[in-house]
């Protein structure tokens, strides 16, 4: 389905805040409240648009992110299904590039990361892996850009909506109990789901549910928005790269991070200096991007790879609903 000019603004508005009202939307898009409500509606129904919650990592104990390039012999499919098996990655791609396979791995530690390298290592025809550990995330594609427990965490490098406004800065994350975990879950079903639907869920009055909805979002430990197909946008090409820079990696990053066409960046140690996710609607809006980032201040070497198939993509945590 091919947004026209009032879904590209109606999707904005959703990726800015997916849970905004119809009231709010039809004041700010100057129509009423029936026409925003059914075409939000059909936005939903098409698939078009997802509107969930993406619930930060630190809020289910996700310390340690990396991103794993997989040298394979042979087909590079076996080696992806293996690696998509684990609940540890969110992100696994076959690719067109020096290395077969690309994934990304969120685990609670060093030690849970050894584990998950230990088992790509073993997948079939696996010759070796190279990792980026990523230390400091610049820009992510779905969630808020600034962690309240600067947890450094990942998202991986395929088209999606622009990086949402920074959460609030707090000392540490709140307290969660397992009545806030169900209501993560819930959101990460259905992130526009009413208070009331909630609440008869959890089994707490509607005042009460609200305002804990409320503080997950405040808090930073949830961010509802809306997920937008990438092919409803014009977006035909998916690129990852890896930068090696001169210098600091987080002036790097931060300068990419500027260039139109960047969907994530991250900073961090390893394979590559800085890690990018870089979406176009054509070739030739794809080599402006990445000669770009050839150009940028203190970057000495690119590497890229296309994302032939997307093996999976998933950044929901197993938390009850």
């Amino acid at each position: 389905m091919k947004l026209d000019a009032f879904d590209a603004a109606l999707v904005r508005e959703l990726q800015q805040d997916g849970r905004v009202s119809y009231q709010r939307l039809a004041e700010s898009l100057g129509v009423s409240r029936e026409a925003a409500r059914a075409r939000v509606h059909r936005l939903l129904e098409s698939g078009t648009v997802r509107v969930v919650g993406i619930v930060r990592p630190w809020v289910v104990g996700i310390g340690a992110v990396a991103h794993v390039s997989l040298d394979v012999e042979g087909p590079g499919r076996p080696a992806a299904e293996v690696a998509a098996a684990r609940p540890a990655s969110s992100f696994v791609s076959c690719t067109a590039g020096a290395r077969a396979v690309v994934a990304e791995l969120r685990v609670a530690d060093e030690a849970a990361l050894e584990r998950e390298f230990a088992v790509l290592r073993s997948a079939p025809g696996v010759r070796g892996i190279e990792v980026f550990r990523c230390t400091r995330l610049v820009r992510d594609a779905y969630s808020p850009a600034t962690d309240p427990a600067a947890a450094p965490e990942a998202a991986a490098d395929v088209p999606a909506a622009p990086a949402a406004p920074a959460a609030p800065a707090v000392e540490r994350p709140p307290a969660v109990d397992e009545v806030d975990r169900t209501l993560l879950g819930l959101l990460q079903a259905d992130g526009r789901a009413s208070f009331a639907a909630l609440a008869e869920r959890v089994g707490l009055s509607q005042p009460a549910t609200r305002a804990r909805v409320l503080r997950l979002l405040q808090s930073g430990a949830v961010h509802v928005t809306g997920l937008v197909d990438s092919r409803a946008v014009g977006v035909r090409e998916a690129v990852g790269v890896g930068l090696t820079v001169r210098g600091g990696a987080t002036a790097a990053a931060a300068a990419a991070a500027r260039l139109p066409g960047i969907n994530y960046v991250a900073a961090g140690y390893g394979r590559f200096d800085v890690v990018c996710g870089v979406d176009a609607t054509d070739r030739p809006a794809l080599l402006a991007t990445l000669d770009s980032l050839r150009a940028s201040a203190g970057v000495v070497r690119l590497e890229s790879w296309y994302h032939l198939e997307i093996v999976k993509e998933s950044y929901t945590y197993d938390l009850p609903v």
